[in-house]
């Protein structure tokens, strides 16, 4: 599940407190990643609970150290990546919304983190040919699942 691309890299060192984390979450995330889709979204909903709406500066730094820590987060693997890094907000107190999303012309499916509706270090203008097909979104309170 991925879309062509030039591997990604880190914009910055992250903290060194985050970095041990950061390779749980990729290491977590390749697991997860195995599941099939219904199981992936089940375990993902369930990792929410608790957590509030991540910020675009929590969601960068999450994505980042793990784009740090990961060579193979650095390419194609935007499902892997992307649950690493929803994985780590989620480590930090916070959920971003998860999404996966395809396009038909040419086929591809790709996934990625959004803070309210707005792709977090993506290209926002080649994700508008992206249907949204799921959504993990983090849970609002009082809001029923």
């Amino acid at each position: 599940m991925s879309i062509s691309m030039v591997n990604e890299r880190a914009d910055s060192v992250p903290p060194l407190w985050l970095r041990l984390p950061a390779r749980i979450a990729v290491l977590l995330a390749r697991g997860i990643a195995r599941l099939t889709p219904e199981r992936q979204f089940a375990l993902l909903r369930a990792v929410r609970r608790g957590a509030r709406p991540s910020r675009v500066a929590e969601a960068h730094r999450a994505r980042n150290a793990v784009l740090h820590v990961s060579v193979m987060c650095t390419g194609p693997w935007c499902l892997q990546r992307s649950i690493a890094t929803a994985l780590l907000c989620r480590v930090t107190g916070v959920w971003p919304e998860w999404v996966v999303g395809v396009r038909t012309e040419p086929f591809t499916a790709h996934a990625w983190v959004e803070v309210d509706g707005v792709p977090v270090d993506e290209d926002t203008e080649r994700l508008t040919a992206f249907r949204r097909l799921v959504v993990v979104p983090p849970r609002r309170a009082g809001v029923p699942e």
